[in-house]
């Protein structure tokens, strides 16, 4: 395993809210990671840092918010919103600069409208059926509190230190996958196929543990991958819904090796 070297004290914005959590949760993992200090921003102010000069004063990005939809929408909720022409710009330049990124849990929701934003993190939570790319897909599934074996997929500075297979209760995701453009780090045991997650378009519609009409194809197992965004490596963690992931000790070393490989010299020459 290669030794990995970085800044101390690594600082890191962390980008919330779009979605409900346990904040005193979330935040107790960042505050037991030595020589690590996270600012919480909530959108949309933490858009306005996501460039490289509103990230001059941090190592990383943590992604754990959903921006780009709006659930108040007296119609088809949630409505997609279209990023800001100014965020546009200024993520991809952050992304040409080689920041560090880590991506969690329903970040994989955030800026439907914005095709270009799920190519960088590797995937799609649809909440409605849409194309991706060129191909017609249905909207996701969900399946809240389950208790499902995680492996180890791949020997990785992010997976050192976690046992083969672990035990997780989390919210995983039945989600588009873009198998071919990222490295495979974990996989669930469990089973991607529709009889195990509710529509996520039913939800939102009011039909709440729905698949009614929802014949969604098997999906990808993987929950846990490193790919190239541009410059940037970015690592992204399906898991991390609530209080019983934040505590889960496996879930925090793989959070933490995530934080540290991000902005460390060896994510240099590898994926």
């Amino acid at each position: 395993m290669p030794i990995i070297h970085y800044r101390a004290p690594i600082k890191l914005l962390v980008a919330v809210r779009g979605h409900p959590f346990d904040r005193s949760g979330f935040d107790a993992m960042f505050l037991a990671m030595d020589g690590i200090t996270a600012t919480m921003v909530d959108q949309p102010a933490a858009a306005q840092l996501m460039n490289p000069a509103g990230m001059a004063p941090y190592d990383a990005l943590v992604l754990y918010d959903m921006p780009g939809l709006d659930f108040a929408a007296p119609e088809a909720r949630p409505s997609y919103v279209l990023p800001a022409p100014e965020l546009v710009r200024g993520f991809r330049a952050l992304l040409e600069q080689g920041i560090g990124i880590v991506a969690l849990h329903h970040a994989l929701a955030g800026w439907p409208a914005w095709p270009e934003y799920g190519d960088w993190l590797g995937g799609r939570f649809l909440y409605h059926p849409a194309d991706v790319h060129g191909v017609p897909c249905l909207d996701s599934g969900f399946a809240q509190s389950v208790t499902y074996q995680a492996e180890v997929l791949a020997e990785h500075p992010v997976t050192d230190g976690l046992p083969r297979v672990f035990s997780i209760t989390d919210e995983p995701y039945m989600a588009e996958v873009f198998t071919a453009e990222v490295t495979p780090l974990l996989a669930s045991q469990g089973a991607f196929t529709r009889d195990y997650f509710w529509s996520a378009d039913a939800a939102v519609s009011g039909k709440m543990n729905c698949r009614d009409g929802w014949e969604h194809p098997p999906t990808s197992n993987l929950i846990a991958w490193t790919k190239r965004a541009r410059s940037s490596p970015l690592v992204y963690l399906q898991p991390g819904d609530g209080e019983s992931a934040y505590a889960n000790p496996h879930y925090r070393r793989l959070l933490e090796n995530a934080i540290r490989w991000v902005v460390s010299e060896a994510r240099r020459t590898r994926t």
